[in-house]
């Protein structure tokens, strides 16, 4: 069951992507009157799953969580959200292995990427975290 709610979830994903990201803006950047930047559809799908694993399996989330992704990929590039995103999920990872994600450029990095998420957040309806 858990398997066909998540495939789903995805195909809402899809068919909602480019309906959330006009739908919600005040400000038209011209990247996202095109669509913004363009990400692979499997990125899309992670974002709002492990969006989803976070703020609740509820059918209103598909929408907001897409809204969110949307709204990150209006504003930069996919190789740069893999990196910021990266980089704010590891911030907290104790040890020599996680030296690497506490130098200058990794904290300025989670932290542009964490005011982009709750900026996405706020706008699309989503409690902060």
């Amino acid at each position: 069951m858990r398997t066909r709610c998540r495939a789903l979830i995805a195909g809402a994903c899809l068919a909602w992507g480019g309906y959330a990201l006009a739908a919600g803006s005040d400000t038209v950047d011209p990247r996202a009157a095109h669509g913004g930047y363009d990400y692979p559809t499997q990125g899309r799908v992670e974002y709002v799953l492990t969006c989803m694993d976070d703020n609740g399996h509820d059918f209103a989330n598909v929408y907001k969580c897409s809204c969110v992704i949307d709204k990150i990929a209006a504003v930069i590039p996919y190789d740069e959200f893999v990196d910021e995103s990266t980089f704010a999920k590891y911030a907290a990872l104790g040890g020599e292995g996680g030296a690497e994600f506490r130098t200058d450029t990794a904290r300025h990095q989670t932290k542009s990427f964490k005011t982009l998420q709750a900026d996405a957040y706020r706008a699309c309806g989503l409690p902060q975290r």
